[in-house]
């Protein structure tokens, strides 16, 4: 098989993303289904878009393997190129129209994220991301001033290189950090109260049995999102457990294209598998010394049977 022409597989993608996001932002998502629990939900909007993607990307790259959140039995990736795909990330905030929702696509090929396209359709922002060419976010551009009477605005959209600030400040430790967790759908068990031990060491006072005292952290639920939010800078850190590949494989290459750092969501996991199911995200400027200083926060091991 010959070598994918990775341009070309970028430029597929966002047309399928302008393509399906108009059907996300005009939905009514009234048929709401539930899968694994009451907070693990699925619409008729996800799996008609995943149709779209899924039908498409077979027709151009038949010989490509296709992943996706709707469809997918395993959740485990091979080395073949494969195509790996969320519908709606973010799909309790679409059943709620709180508008961080997004379309996350990706071409993953020896295990690795070589393409990855999110898109918001309600904010139309387009984050992208070639492997060894950069990432960038292409978005409407705010009017520096109000329109002369009578006259409408038009929105110019504009590509600016991710991260958005060109020289990243350092990160020096967590206590300077605003940090991106999720609560996830396993809501009881070991990675519950793994996740709920650290959520507290994260936010506890240095003075009080070793916390971290983060300024603050967010919950936006979003995976593929707060991923884009680490690559733009203005998350610091985000850590996760209990998503899944299609969650996280677009946002992987944005996060290490704009200089970011993707790692292990336990300690000691320098090489993280796409399909691993735990990760610790951080953004240009946030060095080794922080990783080690989140991974001894960590309450407990988050385990995940189809991966250990």
């Amino acid at each position: 098989m010959t070598d994918p022409n990775l341009q070309e597989i970028q430029d597929f993608l966002v047309g399928l993303a302008q393509k399906a996001g108009p059907k996300i932002a005009a939905a009514n998502p009234s048929m709401v289904d539930t899968k694994k629990n009451s907070s693990d939900l699925v619409t008729e909007t996800d799996k008609a878009v995943e149709d779209l993607i899924s039908s498409a990307c077979r027709s151009a790259y038949p010989d490509y393997a296709f992943l996706g959140e709707e469809t997918s039995t395993s959740g485990r990736l091979t080395a073949s190129p494969t195509f790996v795909v969320d519908p709606i990330d973010g799909t309790t905030n679409f059943v709620h129209a709180h508008p961080y929702v997004s379309i996350s696509m990706a071409l993953v090929r020896n295990f690795k994220p070589e393409v990855g396209v999110v898109y918001n359709p309600f904010t139309q922002h387009l984050y992208t991301a070639i492997k060894g060419q950069g990432a960038y976010l292409t978005a409407a551009k705010v009017p520096t001033s109000f329109p002369v009477a009578g006259q409408s605005v038009e929105s110019t959209y504009e590509r600016r290189k991710l991260p958005l600030r060109s020289s990243p400040p350092p990160l020096p430790d967590l206590s300077h950090a605003l940090v991106a967790v999720e609560y996830g759908n396993e809501r009881s068990g070991n990675n519950w109260e793994s996740k709920i031990g650290t959520f507290n060491a994260l936010g506890r006072a240095k003075t009080d049995n070793d916390g971290a005292m983060v300024q603050s952290v967010r919950s936006l639920g979003s995976a593929a999102l707060n991923c884009c939010s680490v690559a733009r800078g203005d998350i610091d850190v985000y850590w996760e457990g209990g998503c899944w590949a299609w969650d996280v494989a677009a946002g992987w290459i944005i996060v290490e294209e704009a200089g970011g750092m993707m790692v292990g969501g336990n300690q000691g996991e320098w090489e993280p598998k796409v399909d691993g199911r735990r990760y610790l995200v951080l953004r240009a400027g946030a060095g080794k010394e922080v990783v080690e200083e989140f991974w001894s926060k960590t309450q407990g091991k988050l385990i995940y049977e189809d991966t250990d």
